[in-house]
């Protein structure tokens, strides 16, 4: 049974439009076959995944509009974004909707009637709402089970957002309709006290409401969407799709009652990789009680079980960097504790039965450092390290912490 679910907010500049897209990407990414509806006349959709304006003959508006005895196929007006990524498109023409059925019995209705011809087709529906609240997005909200309301990390947010959880109660208690209603947190700039003051104070007051995930800020996001693709597509290493896909996974695990019970592949990876780091301390202590040199990867016998002994390990004489870029001819490791630079930490590549890998050892005294791979000249964080945070650059430090 398809889920329905409205991307609303009554306050513009959100990030609303983004949402809906890479959210409706990421999960055609986790394999849900998603329709993404757009009722804002502005069209951001269509130009946020590249459907050239010129060509789109047919709208949503020409479906909603059509009479019930010649209704319009949904089919006709919907453009394929990917394998399991459908868009129905908006156009300027929608903003008359309002005004064309202001006195037409069941209007708030009509987008309800034309999803249900197309519920089996589809695992998800994703309706990107305009910032009003209007007969469009009453019609959204009519025609969903649940609402997703992105919200930045702002004051102004904040007070918006509690304007627009009134609304919705509103409408649960007029049209005795139940939603789900859940906060995404978006735009969110660790580096600013503001923006973390704000986002503890969101998770204080709305609890439950508030969706473990948040979205950070990212260039590539932006990037993406100027450059008319999804995340996705755009940048499947980047920590933009990093967040959406955590999202996606979040979205699934509280619309379907099934997927509570599973657990997201990203908390299964996070948990194997701290196992395997584990174990990789272990193996050090255990060499280093022997009064022995510790093993690098190659020579380990348990480091072919330990498959994901990646990111960053202490070592009795500092930090051990491991890192794997089978494609690579040579990577560095920059950071506080080199000033920065690309060129002084090599890493050393190492054959054998584990290719693709390589390894440093670097001495570092206590302290906390950031650090940034540099692979082939490409400035990228460590992939195998979930702890990090924002740069003034709008991309990612790794963080490692010596004690």
């Amino acid at each position: 049974m398809m889920k329905t679910l409205a991307i609303t907010n009554q306050k513009g500049g959100c990030g609303k439009t983004t949402v809906a897209i890479n959210l409706s990407a990421c999960l055609s990414v986790q394999g849900k076959k998603t329709l993404l509806i757009d009722m804002d006349p502005q069209g951001h959709c269509a130009l946020g995944l590249a459907v050239p304006e010129d060509q789109v003959e047919m709208s949503i508006f020409d479906v909603l509009t059509a009479p019930e005895e010649t209704a319009l196929d949904l089919g006709k007006i919907i453009w394929q974004i990917g394998k399991k990524l459908d868009l129905a498109p908006a156009g300027l023409e929608l903003a008359a909707f309002e005004q064309q059925f202001a006195a037409v019995p069941g209007r708030e209705m009509r987008l309800s009637r034309v999803l249900e011809s197309v519920k089996d087709q589809y695992d998800y529906c994703i309706i990107d709402c305009p910032p009003s609240v209007g007969l469009l997005t009453f019609n959204a909200l009519r025609a969903s089970d649940g609402v997703i309301i992105p919200v930045e990390t702002g004051y102004f947010s904040l007070h918006g957002l509690k304007k627009q959880l009134e609304t919705l109660d509103l409408l649960k208690q007029q049209c005795d309709q139940e939603l789900t209603v859940k906060v995404a947190a978006n735009l969110y700039d660790v580096r600013t006290k503001l923006g973390r003051e704000m986002l503890a104070e969101m998770r204080k007051r709305f609890g439950e409401l508030m969706f473990k995930t948040h979205v950070n800020f990212n260039t590539k996001i932006k990037e993406g969407s100027s450059m008319g693709q999804a995340i996705n597509e755009y940048d499947p290493t980047s920590a933009g799709y990093k967040d959406f896909c955590n999202l996606a996974l979040e979205v699934i695990a509280t619309f379907e009652p099934m997927a509570e019970a599973v657990e997201s592949r990203v908390d299964l990876l996070t948990k194997a990789d701290e196992l395997s780091r584990r174990a990789a301390n272990l193996l050090v202590e255990s060499t280093a009680t022997l009064g022995q040199e510790p093993q690098t990867v190659q020579d380990a016998p348990v480091a072919k079980k330990i498959e994901m002994v990646y990111g960053v390990t202490r070592t009795p004489e500092g930090v051990r960097f491991l890192a794997h870029y089978p494609e690579a001819k040579k990577v560095h490791v920059a950071g506080d504790f080199n000033n920065w630079s690309a060129e002084a930490t090599p890493l050393n590549r190492i054959d054998g039965e584990l290719k693709g890998n390589w390894e440093i050892d670097v001495p570092m005294s206590p302290g906390r450092y950031r650090y940034r791979m540099v692979v082939d000249d490409v400035w990228q964080h460590d992939p195998h390290n979930t702890y990090y945070e924002s740069n003034p650059y709008g991309e990612l430090n790794s963080i490692l912490e010596v004690h």
